[in-house]
């Protein structure tokens, strides 16, 4: 097995054990890069600021370069590094703690009565919900969500080393379609006093003026909802099924759903795993890393160190200062995890309202192909299914 295959292998925290029993960060020949497994190292790597997230000889893939999901993906604060990193960081991360404190479990009704979302379909719920959330709270309009959604999910695809020809062509349509939506809506002249109003008020009192970087950064935001949120989701009505002891007798009450899905952000993390390019000659858990190396920083294996969180591989509902890695940490961390744990949770609350036989464990799953993420797509029992990947 290799790292890239264990992000959908149907259980790969033995092998990432094996992995921090032999050496935290040890390089693999013949994938060409460095893994890093153990807490303490990854935490160092996120941290180092030799260790950059895009190799300086290609600061936009490649295959995306020539075209509108190029244009988003160079702009991107999660992608950049200085300047480019702390401007729009430094504008949009207030306005996403604000959005927590926002009703989320208000919103989260609106959306499902709009959209009138099938109770017995968990995929939608998965990917249209969440980036429907955002797209109300920063005030899209309800006939306008669908399309936000798919486009979304259509921009996704080119942050995917797997994806096709056909796929990245509609990533480029999705990042120009929604670069328009976006910008008209920064046009209003009235942004009004809820979360865009505050965003846009944020952006003009500061120094930094990019107008196409605000709008690419309200899309990345909105295609970090998509799968990450989706996958959280997904994982959480697994960890439902393999633990009905922990729910037995028990409502699922807005604490207690909380507390799973927190869990499983650690557990059973959405993002296995991200990359780090080596920008200067560094030592690193004992090792010298050359300039132009590579690092694969295995997050989920990480999440299950036992220096990190004691009795790593039980799920515990009550886990005292619970260390999660899956959302990143130091200056690249994720600044819309709480958002991000709060919109999941309402989603599986009102999900488990419309369909509390998911709590019974009448789905299968899937997982989607991918090289870092672990996200399931679910079928009732008798839909065919890809058997190598089917679970239960």
């Amino acid at each position: 097995m290799t790292p890239f295959e264990a992000a959908t292998y149907v259980d790969p925290y033995g092998y990432y054990a094996r992995l921090r029993h032999q050496r935290g960060l040890s390089f693999d020949a013949n994938l060409g890069l460095w893994i890093a497994s153990g807490a303490c190292v990854v935490e160092a790597i996120l941290a180092h600021p030799d260790c950059l997230v895009r190799p300086l000889h290609e600061p936009i893939p490649a295959a995306i370069a020539q075209g509108a999901a190029g244009d988003i993906f160079g702009r991107l604060m999660r992608m950049n590094e200085g300047a480019q990193h702390q401007c729009p960081r430094r504008v949009i991360e207030p306005t996403l703690a604000l959005m927590g404190t926002e009703n989320i479990a208000g919103i989260v009704a609106q959306v499902v009565e709009t959209l009138d979302v099938s109770g017995d379909n968990p995929n939608e719920w998965m990917f249209t919900l969440p980036v429907s959330v955002m797209a109300t709270l920063i005030g899209f309009t309800s006939s306008q969500l669908q399309e936000v959604a798919q486009l979304t999910r259509d921009f996704v695809a080119c942050l995917s080393p797997l994806s096709d020809e056909a796929q990245l062509g509609r990533a480029h349509c999705g990042a120009a379609r929604l670069s328009r939506m976006f910008g008209e809506l920064l046009s209003h002249g009235d942004k009004g006093s809820g979360v865009l109003g505050r965003l846009y008020r944020d952006y003009e009192a500061c120094a930094w003026k990019d107008d196409d970087a605000l709008v690419a950064n309200m899309i990345g935001l909105f295609s970090q909802t998509c799968e990450a949120t989706a996958g959280l989701i997904g994982n959480t009505l697994i960890a439902f099924q393999r633990n009905p002891d922990l729910f037995e007798n028990m409502q699922p009450t807005p604490t207690l759903v909380a507390e799973w899905v927190a869990e499983v952000a650690r557990y059973d993390s959405p993002v296995q795993n991200t990359r780090r390019f080596v920008a200067r000659r560094c030592t690193m858990g004992g090792s010298v890393i050359e300039a132009g190396d590579t690092i694969l920083l295995l997050l989920a294996a990480a999440n299950r160190d036992p220096f990190a969180n004691p009795d790593p591989d039980s799920f515990l509902l009550n886990r005292t200062q619970r260390r999660t890695f899956s959302f990143g940490s130091g200056r690249h961390q994720c600044p819309g995890q709480q958002l991000a744990l709060a919109i999941a949770s309402e989603v599986i609350l009102a999900l488990l309202h419309r369909q509390p036989a998911l709590l019974a464990g009448t789905y299968r799953w899937s997982y989607l192909p991918s090289l870092n993420g672990r996200i399931p797509q679910f079928c009732r029992d008798g839909e065919i299914q890809d058997s190598r990947r089917a679970h239960e």
